[in-house]
């Protein structure tokens, strides 16, 4: 099954330090080497130019950014590949792990998230 991995961060925190960024790309190697992270991705500050596309009324607007800084914002995303949410709890824990040691201070949440089946693979009657 495959699970994502969504961290949730204070940026009024500042940056990760350099050790945790070391830390998370040793273990994001290891990870992809063994198979199990499909892919990941950290997300750039909100103040970084974006957009949000927003329905309202049967429209669709468009909201250019930077946007205002909001206390706790999405920082990051992986997917795994993992045989079930056990799997992926000792996994998401682990990663948290290396934020307690690497980060002292550091707060946060991680989601775990099963990823639902893609409508394509549904309708070809194969799961996800």
């Amino acid at each position: 099954m495959r699970y994502m991995f969504i961290i949730h961060a204070d940026y009024d925190q500042g940056g990760p330090t350099p050790e945790l960024m070391e830390a998370m790309h040793e273990m994001a190697e290891r990870e992809i080497a063994a198979g199990r992270m499909v892919f990941d991705g950290g997300l750039a500050p909100p103040a970084v130019v974006g957009k949000k596309l927003r329905v309202k009324g049967r429209k669709v607007m468009v909201i250019d950014g930077p946007f205002a800084e909001t206390k706790e914002v999405i920082a990051g995303f992986a997917v795994f590949d993992l045989p079930d949410l056990a799997a992926a709890e000792a996994s998401a824990r682990a990663f948290l792990d290396l934020h307690t040691e690497h980060a002292p201070g550091w707060e946060g949440v991680m989601e775990v998230r099963e990823i639902a089946g893609s409508q394509v693979q549904m309708i070809r009657g194969r799961a996800a």
